[in-house]
């Protein structure tokens, strides 16, 4: 399974390398990393259909994660990706926009990598 996880703290990108090496290292999933909207969706366009879930922050500079959500949702539908908002801010007024928006589901941080690790494996 491709994952894109999108946040623009570079941290993110070791702590997911750490938390699913076993994962990463039999296949079973394949993540990639864009550190703003704008890189995630140049992605996406570069690579139409290959993420089969996205993760994605809410709060980033430039493009927030619920535009970015907007523009997943309208622009790739086929088959339309899961996505995953992640959020430090478990506030109700996110959470209404993303799941308005169409988010298929909602995780605050820190990340409980076991909760996020069930989640995919449902999925996948």
């Amino acid at each position: 399974m491709k994952i894109l996880v999108v946040d623009d703290e570079k941290d993110v990108q070791v702590l997911f390398q750490q938390k699913f090496r076993k994962e990463i290292r039999s296949k079973e999933m394949n993540f990639i990393f864009a550190f703003s909207g704008e890189e995630a969706l140049a992605y996406l366009n570069e690579h139409n259909h290959e993420a089969v879930l996205i993760l994605s922050d809410i709060n980033m500079p430039g493009m927030s994660g619920l535009d970015l959500l907007k523009i997943i949702k309208s622009d790739f539908n086929d088959p339309p990706p899961m996505v995953m908002m992640i959020t430090a801010y478990g506030d109700e007024e996110n959470y209404n926009s993303a799941r308005r928006l169409g988010a298929d589901d909602f995780l605050t941080k820190p990340v409980d990598f076991g909760i996020l690790k069930e989640k995919l494996i449902s999925i996948g």
